[in-house]
């Protein structure tokens, strides 16, 4: 099985992100648009449905492990094989809390950076039929809980290297990336994560957006982090996101999510719906599905 290592790019900070997605061009010029692979009968990687993905992860043992290379939680890159399948997987075993907490974006009370929020994220992803944060299970490294996350394959590139070498999306897929840019930006801000960056949003061949590492959302606030960037949303994640029921929430994050910040979450859809239903019908838009036909990437411009 081909293994694909996540692109490496610059991280940025969400000040500049958000400024970036709202503006929605590329801070290099001219722009370069990535055509087709020129490989004939190119195929775009397929993974398994999300159940075998979770019990693979559930069950596999790890073959091998070193550094991810990315990020400042000491996340690792495993092979993982059950005998049948052999796959990598990203795991993180962060959990720490601390009543105050300063970065360059200033002091944050009751700070939590833990790996249960990844599976709380993948959970809740699910709920509303996103498709953008990959499965991950709770297991364990050694002795150490652990978030199990399936490794992205097929990765081209993430957000920074895009931005930078102004790459755009093909003419047939703009409309696509555009959609799912929307889509994370709402999901950002439903589930407060005040750790989006660059490089933690992984392209693939086809123009798919992954989100990973979510271990700082989850935020107990009651507001949005930035409501301006909430102003379009699919149309069946507006109907699911409405339906969200405080009971079938706390259900399926049990064990990852408390009370309060499940119920920061509903406050959180509260001003999100809110937000679109004022802009009206323009809001809403029939998403295109990620099986589609694509034009594939090439690995360079």
């Amino acid at each position: 099985m081909t293994r694909v290592r996540a692109a490496s790019g610059p991280t940025v900070g969400f000040a500049a992100l958000a400024i970036l997605l709202t503006l929605g061009v590329p801070s290099a010029s001219p722009q370069t648009v990535l055509e087709p692979a020129s490989t004939p009968g190119a195929a775009i990687q397929v993974a398994p449905p999300d159940t075998e993905i979770e019990q693979f992860l559930t069950r596999a043992r790890v073959v091998s492990k070193r550094d991810a290379g990315k990020g400042v939680t000491g996340s690792i890159r495993a092979t993982l094989s059950d005998g049948t399948m052999t796959h990598d997987a990203h795991i993180q075993v962060v959990d720490e809390y601390r009543r105050e907490f300063r970065s360059r974006a200033g002091m944050e009370l009751d700070f939590r950076d833990s790996w249960m929020f990844n599976v709380a994220a993948y959970k809740l992803d699910r709920l509303l039929g996103l498709g953008l944060v990959p499965v991950s299970v709770a297991g364990n490294l050694g002795r150490q809980p652990a978030a199990i996350t399936w490794w992205i394959d097929d990765v081209v590139m993430d957000e920074g290297k895009r931005l930078k070498e102004g790459i755009s999306a093909p003419p047939d897929r703009a409309a696509y990336w555009s959609e799912q840019l929307h889509m994370m930006r709402l999901f950002d801000e439903l589930i407060y994560n005040t750790d989006r960056n660059m490089g933690n949003m992984l392209i693939g061949s086809d123009w798919r957006l992954w989100g990973i590492d979510h271990t700082r959302a989850f935020r107990k606030h009651t507001r949005l982090r930035n409501p301006a960037l909430v102003v379009r949303c699919d149309r069946a994640v507006f109907q699911r996101l409405k339906a969200l029921d405080q009971q079938t929430l706390a259900r399926e994050t049990r064990g990852f999510l408390d009370g309060g910040q499940v119920r920061a979450i509903l406050a959180r859809r509260d001003l999100i719906v809110a937000k679109i239903e004022s802009i009206g019908g323009a809001a809403l838009f029939d998403r295109q599905s990620h099986t589609q036909p694509a034009a594939l990437l090439t690995s360079a411009p």
